[in-house]
């Protein structure tokens, strides 16, 4: 069935799951481009036309339920002898799987799950659609945490000539009422004495009821009690036990009237206000069809020769024995041969009984078949014609065996089995495929140990190393398989291209930073100190401490990765450096106005400095640093309101000798308080006033 497209429109992906009746399919709706489920009817019954309109009819009811909790049917179908439901596709788990992982359950999940079967059943019985196969593998729990129901109205569609298969009723055993092992007509309580079942096993991790055989499992049903869910898990309330108990009596009539009655049961038994709630208690009144004990018939002295006129009294005692009257003798053989033909016909009835009883429980034996390395469904028509069911499938890969092939049985072959017993198997699925990480800006080392985890081995990669501008070098850039992409760890080779730093990178401009601003620029542009690599010189242009030039490259030379630098650092003025103070005279334009006066000067760190601007509205002198060199005399221009007033020479013999000459004002006049020698006394000491 695996990629074929049937009814011209869902694609066979793969198989998901299977029962004793049908096997469900993965497939793709080509029409609506929508994943679904399809359930195909096995062979076994594809020639029962009987089965098959029932089937199709009961597929079409099911397809009539709208319910957020049952599984919804998109269509019903037949192609040549494959007959078929269409379905909603549920991501997730069955509750089988979830209870096996897992179980016994948190009593507030359980409660949860049961809840919404509850729910969905109410739905369904309302539309006169009665489940019959309520059990965990039909309870679909999807990835948000919803319970769906499925496989409404299959069930129903058994017919006289196909309720048994090899021997056994069609549907679970193991969540059959009581109703249902007779063989009876089942109704809507039957499906809450499955559901009482699956919530059993919720909350003990166990069934009710286990046998040897399907039959030994049925009669328990009818005769046996189980034990009680909270001598099994004592974690679970009261309440909830008492909704267990309730759901699981053998007389329908004892049991929940409805879903919605036992769904309003489940929604309030963790409240507050039910934890002290009392254990229920029933009146176990003898069921008809129980085993019972038939007195022995002893002869009567009644004067009367009927057997309806011999009585049966207790003793004062309560006592069970009967007591009987002495009849009075009448003579005569008459009587005794009477009582010994009847004596004969209960011994014949009691041997009809008993020989009827044990045809029921009397299970022919079969022998079971090889089916190792074999295709799946070849293992199960084979155990299906040899009358052995399948149990568990375990699907996991096994090294040498092939997708879908059989490689482990439960019995051995040649074992004889009651017909109908249960048979487990291993199905090898396909190797498990791991999925390529990211390893981009991982370190080769870092890259290794993330395959290693993967199962993939050292000799398996390999290393190439290239320059990149954009990845730090040592970093993984490039990775070949691509990332997410599906391999065998076994046979993969690995390829990782690893960065070896740009080819070339731009030499930085270290000129006026500090040393440690400089180091840092060297560092991040993948440059080195070479050794020795900081020298000291004097300088008039660069302040102490920074450095003055770089070598043997300059700021934007390209230059390769690693190379070495050497850095000159200054210490400040040479020792022959004088720093003179100049007095400048500056006057406004006119006594009274404000002028604006602009400064600027020259001397060993260099020409046209600017000092600055500034207003004046008096006669005053402004103080000019300079630094002179013996190969450099300085210079102050002083420009008033935007025109150059005047330029002063400053000689670095006459600083060195304090011969400097002091200029007078440009304009007439001296400013009030000047010494003999032209200047203020206060300007003496405070030259920028």
């Amino acid at each position: 069935m695996i990629g074929h497209e049937l009814g011209g429109r869902y694609q066979i992906i793969e198989r998901v799951g299977g029962g004793g009746m049908a096997l469900v399919y993965k497939a793709q709706d080509i029409l609506l481009n929508r994943n679904v489920a399809i359930k195909v009817l096995r062979q076994q019954f594809v020639n029962d036309e009987e089965f098959i309109r029932r089937f199709r009819r009961e597929a079409q009811s099911a397809a009539s339920l709208s319910h957020p909790n049952i599984v919804s049917v998109y269509d019903v179908g037949q192609e040549e002898d494959v007959h078929y439901i269409v379905m909603e596709y549920i991501e997730g788990q069955n509750l089988n799987e979830i209870i096996k992982e897992r179980a016994p359950l948190q009593v507030d999940e359980a409660v949860r799950v049961a809840s919404q079967i509850a729910d969905a059943l109410d739905h369904a019985h309302q539309n006169q659609i009665i489940h019959r196969d309520i059990k965990p593998h039909n309870i679909l729990i999807g990835r948000n945490g919803r319970v769906k129901v499925t496989d409404f109205g299959i069930a129903r569609a058994v017919t006289s000539t196909t309720i048994t298969q090899t021997g056994s009723v069609v549907g679970s055993v193991h969540y059959f009422s009581p109703e249902h092992a007779k063989g009876v007509v089942t109704g809507e309580k039957s499906d809450l004495y499955s559901l009482g079942i699956v919530l059993y096993q919720m909350l003990t991790g166990r069934l009710p009821f286990l046998g040897e055989s399907p039959i030994s499992v049925a009669l328990k049903h009818l005769q046996e009690h189980f034990d009680e869910p909270r001598t099994v898990n004592p974690m679970i309330p009261q309440s909830v036990e008492n909704i267990i108990l309730k759901s699981m009596r053998k007389n329908p009539a004892e049991r929940y009237q409805s879903a919605k009655e036992m769904l309003h049961d489940l929604e309030t038994c963790l409240l507050p206000e039910r934890k002290s709630e009392s254990k229920l208690a029933f009146v176990d009144d003898e069921d008809e069809d129980s085993t019972r004990i038939i007195p022995a018939i002893r002869p009567s002295n009644s004067s009367s020769s009927s057997f309806g006129s011999s009585k049966l009294t207790r003793d004062a005692g309560g006592s069970s024995d009967p007591q009987w009257k002495e009849p009075k003798k009448k003579g005569g053989g008459k009587p005794a041969a009477l009582w010994i033909t009847l004596t004969l016909i209960v011994l014949i009835a009691m041997a009809g009984v008993a020989w009827y009883v044990n045809s029921l429980v009397t299970v022919a034996e079969v022998k079971v078949p090889n089916v190792l390395n074999l295709e799946e469904q070849k293992a199960l028509d084979m155990l299906s014609e040899a009358g052995i069911e399948v149990g568990t499938i375990a699907r996991e890969y096994k090294e040498g065996v092939n997708e879908g092939i059989v490689y482990e049985q439960s019995k051995p072959e040649g074992t004889m089995v009651k017909e109908g017993s249960v048979l487990d198997l291993k199905i090898s699925t396909a190797k498990p495929l791991s999925r390529m990480p990211d390893l981009s800006n991982h370190t080769y080392d870092e890259a290794l140990k993330a395959l290693e985890e993967l199962g993939v081995d050292d000799n398996q990669v390999t290393k190439t190393e290239e320059n990149n501008d954009d990845i730090e070098t040592g970093k993984v850039f490039e990775q070949m398989p691509a990332v997410d992409t599906e391999f065998d760890a076994a046979s993969i080779n690995v390829v990782l291209k690893v960065s070896k730093g740009p080819a070339e990178v731009k030499m930085p401009d270290l000129v006026n930073k500090t040393q440690a601003e400089a180091e840092k620029a060297l560092e991040e542009a993948g440059l080195k100190l070479a050794k020795d690599g900081i020298k000291e010189e004097a300088s008039y242009e660069v302040e102490s401490g920074l450095v003055t030039k770089q070598w043997p490259y300059v700021a934007n030379d390209p230059v390769a990765p690693g190379s070495e630098v050497t850095l000159f650092v200054s210490t400040g003025y040479p020792l022959e450096a004088i720093q003179y103070t100049f007095q400048v005279p500056v006057v406004p334009a006119e006594e009274g106005t404000i002028s604006q006066i602009r400064i600027v000067y020259g001397d060993a760190r260099g020409e046209n400095r600017e000092w600055g601007s500034q207003k004046v509205g008096k006669a005053q002198y402004l103080a000019v640093d300079l630094v002179l060199a013996p190969n450099k005399n300085g210079y102050v221009s002083v420009h008033r309101d935007g025109a150059l007033l005047d330029t002063y020479p400053i000689s670095y013999i006459d600083a060195k000798q304090g011969t400097v000459p002091v200029p007078e004002f440009p304009v007439s006049g001296e400013p009030e308080g000047t010494n003999e020698e032209g200047l203020d006394p206060d300007l003496e000491n405070n030259p920028e006033q």
